[in-house]
């Protein structure tokens, strides 16, 4: 994976040749390390550095100054492999991540379908829960951002956090897309069972104004069809809750939420202490859970692109 960021080192071989000669001159051979580093390279690395090594195996001798200067573009190649390394790292993680909260999360949902929970806080801390384990699992790759709002707002306010770019960026976003894509898929799978259970024992016919109970597992819905009146027992019809408010209450969830994640991992806020941080990620999965138990009844509170 071709780093986007910086160019290639390979790209500028070209330097190497402008400064080597292919005769033999004073000082000493490159040594066997440098050798060894000129094995490493990528196939495509270029191709004078790859015949200034074979040169120096047969024994040509080039000048004590130039052959730090290999050195150097040979290590810098080398970082570049590194840097590519963990950049797929990181969109794997992100993956990864936000597959993990769509199965824990929308899994609760899912589960509540066969009446193991009573209540919305059940969900919500199975949810909380969820969240933090996501982090715990990825931030060191990653910086765990495992949400499109998170990272626009990383990238507009502190994008030397985690070095992004807008590039890169759009790559974290894509990553969560198709994590949650294939959250989604694995709990449809997982569940299928589940929601035929729950439909046969409540007459539901896929694509018929019902069927909401089961799609609000996979959706966001306002209100929340389980507390309507149409589809649950709460007190809701459709018109308590407008397109307008249902937007306002999930622009305010997500500001929360990102406020909680960038005022907890603020290198200046001591509240926690050192000993503490490890404890950032659950902190910042029960502001998830409390944000669920507060507005979840409204629009589902999705706080997730």
């Amino acid at each position: 994976l071709k780093p986007f960021w910086r160019k290639p080192v390979w790209a500028l071989s070209w330097q190497v040749e402008s400064r080597f000669s292919h005769t033999p001159a004073l000082g000493c051979p490159l040594s066997s390390s440098l050798q060894k580093k000129k094995k490493r390279m990528p196939m495509n690395a270029g191709v004078d550095v790859v015949e200034l090594g074979d040169a120096a195996e047969k024994g040509a001798c080039y000048p004590a100054d130039n052959t730090v200067q290999v050195a150097q573009v040979l290590e810098l190649a080398e970082e570049e492999e590194t840097r590519a390394v963990k950049f797929a790292r990181a969109l794997l993680a992100e993956a990864f991540g936000t597959a993990m909260i769509v199965l824990f999360g929308c899994g609760s949902v899912c589960s509540t379908l066969s009446g193991a929970y009573q209540g919305i806080w059940q969900v919500a801390i199975v949810w909380g829960f969820g969240v933090a384990l996501a982090i715990y699992s990825t931030a060191e790759a990653s910086g765990a951002h495992l949400n499109p709002a998170i990272t626009l707002a990383f990238q507009l306010i502190r994008p030397q956090a985690h070095g992004m770019t807008p590039l890169k960026s759009l790559a974290y976003v894509a990553a969560q897309f198709f994590g949650a894509f294939m959250g989604g898929v694995i709990n449809l799978a997982v569940y299928s069972n589940t929601i035929e259970a729950f439909e046969r024992e409540n007459g539901i016919v896929r694509g018929e104004p019902n069927s909401i109970k089961t799609a609000s597992a996979f959706g966001e819905y306002f209100p929340n069809p389980g507390l309507s009146k149409e589809y649950g027992g709460g007190p809701y019809v459709q018109d308590d809750v407008s397109m307008g408010k249902a937007l306002f209450v999930e622009a305010w969830g997500t500001f929360i939420l990102a406020f909680v994640v960038f005022g907890i991992t603020n290198k200046h806020n001591k509240a926690l202490g050192d000993a503490a941080r490890p404890g950032v990620p659950f902190m910042i999965g029960a502001t998830v859970a409390v944000l669920l138990a507060l507005y979840a009844p409204i629009t589902q509170a999705g706080w997730n692109p």
